[in-house]
């Protein structure tokens, strides 16, 4: 399953600069597939909608950091935990129930992101 941010999040940013995807931002700021990716051309979201890599896409959150479900891969293929969770000093960074994934999906993404 991705991770997500609760909403206990005291907006630090230290789970930021440690995601391999680049799949974690700042409250408010718009994100791309394009951002810390190497992706070209389409990608297709997890909702079916094909978007340039460059669209810039609604933040998820207005309020504290978040991370974007269609780029995270829980670090599946890079690291033996989320760096996120391991690093956030309030523990907000958390399995999102709603997404459960396998490890074969996670890796699929990793491969679609990191060509």
């Amino acid at each position: 399953m991705a991770i997500m941010i609760t909403d206990e999040c005291i907006n630090c940013g230290a789970c930021e600069p440690e995601c391999p995807n680049n799949a974690i931002y700042e409250g408010g700021v718009e994100w791309a597939i394009a951002d810390g990716t190497e992706v070209k051309g389409k990608y297709k979201l997890e909702d079916g909608r094909m978007v340039d890599i460059d669209e810039e896409q609604p933040p998820v959150s207005d309020d504290y950091y978040y991370i974007v479900p269609d780029k995270c891969t829980e670090c599946v293929g890079f690291h033996e935990e989320p760096q996120c969770a391991a690093v956030c000093p309030v523990d907000c960074c958390v399995p999102d129930p709603e997404r459960e994934e396998s490890e074969e999906e996670l890796l699929a993404r990793k491969e679609r992101l990191h060509l």
